[in-house]
């Protein structure tokens, strides 16, 4: 997310947080009934602004609520993605992103039985919403991604301990 709010001119710290805790209530609320309702109500009662809120409930498809800002767009494209790629690296020997590039995810994204739980439409649409082509956002999300991997745990580092 900050990312992307360099590279379309938002708030880096803004669009981080709402990267950061846009599911913080999936693990204890996962259902589609809950989530994100749930999240966003404790966000409301703790006094959370009306953007942050909003980004959160328009990354839920079934949400009803529409993507309007870049950072709306944003974090619905990432959300998907991040995760896919975050699988791709955990497969590849070295579990490191350096090991991954975005010709290799695409042709992940073809094998359903791969990361199934992942919406492999959501990543597809999320580009098309942030007018970029695809196999360019996955290019830059990896990148992205490489950036922070000693912070996500995919610089390689655990594959050394085992």
């Amino acid at each position: 997310m900050r990312a992307y709010a360099r590279k379309l001119g938002g708030d880096e710290e803004l669009w981080g947080v709402v990267g950061l805790i846009h599911d913080f209530d999936y693990e204890k609320y996962p259902s589609q009934e809950d989530h994100p309702y749930k999240g966003n109500a404790i966000l409301a009662e703790r006094g959370w602004s009306d953007e942050i809120r909003r980004a959160i409930m328009s990354h839920a498809e079934y949400s009803g609520v529409t993507r309007e800002s870049a950072m709306e767009k944003a974090l619905f494209a990432c959300d998907e993605l991040a995760g896919f790629i975050t699988a791709c690296a955990l497969v590849k020997p070295g579990k490191s992103l350096a090991e991954v590039e975005a010709k290799s995810v695409r042709k992940k994204m073809k094998d359903k039985a791969f990361a199934r739980s992942v919406n492999r439409d959501d990543i597809v649409n999320g580009a098309a919403e942030l007018g970029v082509e695809l196999e360019e956002h996955i290019a830059f999300c990896i990148e992205a991604m490489k950036g922070i991997a000693e912070k996500l745990g995919l610089d390689g580092s655990a594959a050394k301990m085992t």
